[in-house]
């Protein structure tokens, strides 16, 4: 089970980002109701599930496993039309439990970032940084998956 809570970012956060990797992904089925993703994150590729969302949003089923990368190319060349491409910045929260993964997006996406913080319960407690905007938790319009049928640059 995944949960996470989901922010768009207002401020500069790259200063304190540990880590970044360029990720490309696509989607063989986009239904919410089973998303099935494959993803290039750096030199590594993976198959991906994720079932619906709870009512918040914020919790769902996730399956993941690791591919070779060559397989994760050639499965892309299967995905439905679109492509995310984006950058994945790690960011360790004041808190010192999270770690945040803010995705700053490219092409059809650009201008839009958003921060993710996964978490054990969905009542659970964390810290905000102040480059932290408006929680978008739930609302299907920054879903990747929509992201590649309505991208941002149409909104």
């Amino acid at each position: 089970m995944e949960i996470e809570k989901k922010f768009l970012v207002k401020g500069d956060f790259k200063a304190a980002a540990y880590k970044a990797v360029r990720i490309t992904q696509g989607y063989l089925s986009s239904n919410p109701e089973r998303t099935v993703r494959v993803r290039i994150r750096g030199d590594k590729g993976f198959l991906t599930i994720k079932g619906i969302s709870n009512a918040s949003g914020a919790a769902r089923f996730e399956w993941e496993k690791e591919i070779p990368v060559d397989e994760a190319k050639s499965l892309l060349e299967l995905a439905e039309p679109g492509v995310i491409d984006k950058t994945r910045y790690l960011v360790k929260n004041t808190d010192g439990k999270h770690t945040w993964e803010v995705d700053e997006f490219y092409g059809d996406n650009a201008g839009l970032t958003v921060a993710e913080v996964e978490l054990e319960d969905e009542n659970e407690p964390f810290d905000k940084p102040a480059w932290l905007g408006e929680e978008v938790t739930g609302n299907p319009k920054y879903f990747n998956s929509m992201l590649v049928k309505h991208p941002y640059k149409n909104w």
